[in-house]
């Protein structure tokens, strides 16, 4: 029965194979906040991930078991799991995890490539995008659109601090564009 209804991605493995595949992948993603991978690997990565911070979220004894059988270095990661990103997640209801689509990796497969990350962390990408954007159109004189003002909106609504951490990030931003454009010296073109 082609097309039928599937309740994951094979990822053309044995179930053995795509088990420990998984658990690599969001072993590495509690330890480093954001990995490249493939887009079909992400988007079922996630789904683990997503478990697992629930997981990490209720802090039982049982849930901190369940937690152990996924991650391979346990003793490295449960102080972060259910300290760290715990009280990170404590408010959030859900979509602790971001899956960001990529230019193919490899040019010899051509293969979908795709960024998993954690949102609220400190390499949450779309925190850092929106600010370029807010340090953009300030140094522009204009105001922001209503796109960069529902982005901000969201990246910073669950996050602790979340507009003064914004700011600082909009001005370390803004300093940093200063700076490269004063390196450039002025334009010669004719």
């Amino acid at each position: 029965m082609a097309g039928g209804l599937t309740r994951h991605r094979h990822l053309g493995r044995k179930s053995s194979h795509r088990q420990a595949l998984l658990r690599n992948l969001v072993t590495s993603l509690v330890k480093d906040e954001a990995i490249h991978t493939t887009w079909p690997k992400a988007k079922e990565a996630q789904r683990v991930a997503e478990k697992l911070i629930t997981l990490a979220k209720r802090d039982n004894e049982s849930s901190r078991r369940r937690a152990m059988g996924i991650l391979y270095t346990p003793h490295d990661l449960m102080p972060k799991l259910f300290g760290e990103l715990r009280e990170r997640y404590a408010e959030r209801p859900g979509g602790y995890t971001r899956v960001l689509r990529t230019q193919p990796k490899d040019t010899y497969s051509q293969a979908p490539s795709a960024i998993l990350e954690l949102v609220d962390g400190p390499k949450d990408i779309r925190f850092k995008m929106t600010a370029a954007a807010v340090a953009r159109d300030r140094k522009l004189g204009k105001g922001s659109t209503e796109m960069t003002e529902r982005n901000m909106e969201k990246v910073t609504r669950f996050r602790k601090d979340g507009k003064d951490d914004f700011e600082t990030m909009v001005q370390r931003i803004s300093k940093l564009n200063l700076v490269r454009s004063t390196e450039k010296g002025p334009s010669t073109t004719a």
